[in-house]
């Protein structure tokens, strides 16, 4: 069985349980890190401060309206950075809104899918999650 390294960045204490219940039922082995704001998530993957020891996650699965840095500004920034650009970003949020599915896009994020409400819905992000992960080399 394939092992995948998931950073999640997100600040929902329910949600990061959700999540975590959902990724246990992949089809990988899923190693899961947590990170609940903006900035820790930047500092985790450019390897600073208490992360220094961390190495880069093969998917990371990013909430939008995070405290100290948005979802966005963190895409943004892993994007532009030679290092970083080619960490595959999932948004994981809650919103459906139109804009903001098109400027994730825009900057590059890999897939963008709301999140579930229901828990039932959970067993579709893990199909999307699953069918994602097929398609990366890790």
């Amino acid at each position: 069985m394939k092992r995948i390294k998931v950073l999640l960045i997100e600040d929902n204490p329910g949600d990061v349980l959700l999540t975590s219940e959902a990724l246990s039922e992949s089809k990988f082995l899923v190693d899961l890190e947590v990170v609940n704001n903006g900035r820790e998530g930047v500092d985790y993957l450019f390897s600073r401060g208490e992360f220094i020891d961390k190495t880069k996650p093969d998917v990371v699965l990013l909430d939008i309206n995070l405290p100290l840095k948005t979802g966005h500004e963190v895409l943004m920034e892993v994007k532009d950075n030679s290092i970083t650009k080619d960490i595959p970003i999932i948004m994981l949020t809650t919103s459906s809104v139109q804009d903001d599915i098109l400027k994730s896009y825009q900057e590059q994020a890999s897939c963008y899918i709301v999140k579930p409400v229901e828990v039932e819905q959970f067993d579709d992000f893990i199909k999307v999650f699953d069918r994602f992960c097929d398609t990366i080399d890790v």
